[in-house]
């Protein structure tokens, strides 16, 4: 059966992401149509690209996701540095070794560019805080005087992916406004689980069976969070901005097209992920997409 897809941001949970996909090959179903935020969206491009679930487990497991961690040198000490470029820069890491490692796996396929892909087929949640608005990408880079089909399709999934304060803003410049910029972060601040991307907006509806995957439970099911400092309160925060108002617009009629897989004791950002911990993560993808396609129907 053909399908949408859409993932959802949460960093290094995307492994649960694996265990889903594994089931989804083995009943059948084919992505047509992809969207996802953050790690969502390197899921997506992934399985866009050509990857199987399995190839995407190894890439993910061989990666040394330590190495995304590419501090600027600096003559200044450790920690002081840390806290300059984070002043100056934006952002403790530069973003630059996630899209040289994107680059080089989608190329490996032939996917550079948006170009090299059906019209329509992947679709990347980002935020413009210069503008002050989401973006969907390539959709809405002719708005800022560039071609979509020559954008770098790693490119773009960076900038879905640099979470503030930890990786540093694109940068992207409007042509048709005298070369003014842009700081381009995380789509999950405006929109980590963009289920709605594939509906017809006159008709309310899908165009076609879509569905959606969640790292986390229903909204209903999600404890409160515990804030002792000023650290839990801006991880409060972000991940209420990354997860409560997408969920709070799944209405019942579409909560039936989404897996929610309640990744609760690992973090986004998490790096140091154990062999048990990964291996748990697929095994819960599995779990709740097997639970989920016992009872789909479109």
């Amino acid at each position: 059966m053909i399908v949408d897809g859409i993932f959802a941001g949460g960093g290094v949970k995307a492994f649960a992401f694996v265990g889903a996909l594994q089931v989804m090959e083995q009943r059948g179903f084919q992505f047509d149509r992809l969207a996802g935020t953050s790690a969502g969206a390197i899921v997506a491009a992934l399985i866009k690209a050509g990857y199987t679930s399995n190839e995407i487990f190894k890439l993910l497991d061989e990666l040394d996701v330590e190495s995304f961690k590419d501090e600027r040198m600096s003559v200044l000490p450790f920690t002081i540095a840390k806290w300059v470029h984070m002043y100056y820069r934006l952002g403790l890491y530069k973003g630059n070794a996630l899209e040289a490692w994107l680059k080089k796996v989608l190329g490996a396929k032939g996917i550079r560019t948006f170009g090299d892909l059906p019209t329509g087929s992947l679709r990347i949640i980002a935020s413009d805080l210069s503008k002050g608005k989401l973006l969907v990408l390539p959709d809405d880079l002719g708005k800022y005087g560039l071609i979509p089909e020559r954008f770098p399709v790693a490119r773009a999934i960076r900038m879905s992916c640099s979470i503030p304060f930890f990786f540093e803003p694109v940068k992207i410049y409007d042509r048709g406004n005298g070369g003014e910029a842009s700081y381009i972060v995380d789509g999950g601040l405006l929109s980590n689980f963009p289920m709605w991307l594939f509906m017809d907006g006159n008709l309310k509806r899908w165009k076609r069976p879509a569905i959606g995957f969640h790292l986390k439970p229903e909204l209903s099911e999600i404890p409160p969070k515990k804030i002792k400092n000023a650290i839990t309160l801006y991880r409060a925060l972000f991940e209420t901005m990354t997860s409560a108002h997408d969920l709070r617009y799944v209405d019942s009629a579409d909560e039936k097209n989404v897996v929610f897989i309640p990744v609760l004791d690992v973090k986004a950002t998490d790096f140091e992920l154990s062999d048990e911990q990964k291996d748990n993560l697929v095994t819960i993808g599995k779990k709740e997409t097997k639970h989920f396609l016992k009872n789909w129907s479109y």
